[in-house]
């Protein structure tokens, strides 16, 4: 049952979406910390915080062992797509790291049918073909940030598939226990990508890079990233829920890369300017993703999971 939202609700929604816009720019934020390393320890200080809520509540966090083992997978592509999230947004920029994650719904609609064996909907073809000319845009304006998008466009992938995975998981657990469960596999994933990372750097002790936070601004940015941006943005997703539909909670997710673009260009400056190219591309690109709802008159059923959307954009 959807109850009616207030103004604060509305406000929150906004919130958390702007919360998300903000976890590439904590990527940049975090440098030279290395993107696995920034994945570990946020995982870390996140399970801790979920543990903390979790025995606040008493929460019992029982499940299958068949479940537990597919939540710490599910974790595990967590952890790689924020670890590609975070070097996209450093191989070219947060904007267009951004504009590569606004791919997401697209790609969900493209997964959805050969993970959930549903037929494929014209439409959802449609305009997976203008969000594809919107990257050629980009592509073709921004040559020298086709790495950094590419591997955005890559994490987009990961994160639709974890969360038409977890569409399986949501109607049978609470959040807050899935999210236990997947942020272990998460770090775990994470801790795996930072041995190999450090392995494959013989330098280390000269490198510009970093694999351990060394300084108070990196474990406060850390904080950041894992309480707000993942405990308290979660938590209050989920719980808006039962006061927005999942459209209107879906749309305005869809909002994430206007604010984390906006908020680059105020933080980064220069460094975030781009060509006309990449605006047009980026708009197109919104276009389809806004309008998605819009053209898909389809209703969902009343068994269809509402939690696994917005897990989408959980950066």
């Amino acid at each position: 049952m959807v109850h009616k939202p207030s103004s604060t609700d509305y406000f929150q929604l906004h919130f958390i979406v702007l919360i998300w816009g903000f976890t590439a720019i904590l990527g940049k934020l975090l440098e030279p910390l290395d993107s696995s390393a920034v994945v570990l320890f946020r995982t870390l200080l996140a399970v801790l915080g979920v543990t903390i809520v979790l025995l606040i509540r008493r929460q019992n966090i029982q499940v299958s062992s068949a479940d537990r083992w597919g939540l710490l997978a599910t974790g595990g592509l967590i952890g790689l797509h924020w670890v590609l999230f975070f070097l996209a947004a450093r191989l070219s920029n947060v904007s267009v790291c951004l504009a590569g994650m606004a791919t997401s719904s697209l790609w969900a609609s493209v997964l959805e049918p050969l993970v959930l064996r549903r037929r494929v909907r014209p439409i959802e073809v449609a305009l997976g073909a203008v969000v594809m000319a919107g990257l050629y845009v980009i592509f073709r304006f921004e040559f020298d940030k086709v790495v950094g998008l590419a591997v955005a466009v890559g994490s987009a992938m990961l994160s639709s598939l974890f969360t038409i995975i977890n569409s399986r998981f949501t109607h049978r657990y609470d959040a807050l226990v899935i999210s236990f469960y997947e942020m272990i596999g998460a770090g775990l994933a994470a801790l795996v990508l930072w041995i190999i990372v450090r392995m494959a750097d013989p330098l280390e002790a000269n490198s510009t890079v970093q694999y351990v936070p060394d300084s108070p601004m990196q474990w406060f940015w850390l904080l950041v990233l894992s309480m707000i941006c993942t405990v308290y943005a979660y938590t209050v997703g989920v719980r808006l829920l039962r006061k927005f539909s999942p459209y209107l909670a879906i749309l305005t997710v869809n909002l994430e890369p206007v604010y984390g673009i906006a908020l680059a260009v105020l933080i980064f400056g220069d460094t975030e300017h781009m060509t006309s190219g990449f605006y047009v591309g980026t708009l197109v690109i919104l276009v389809a993703v806004l309008s998605y709802p819009f053209l898909n008159r389809q209703k969902p059923t009343s068994t269809t999971p509402t939690g696994g959307d917005l897990e989408i954009d959980l950066h």
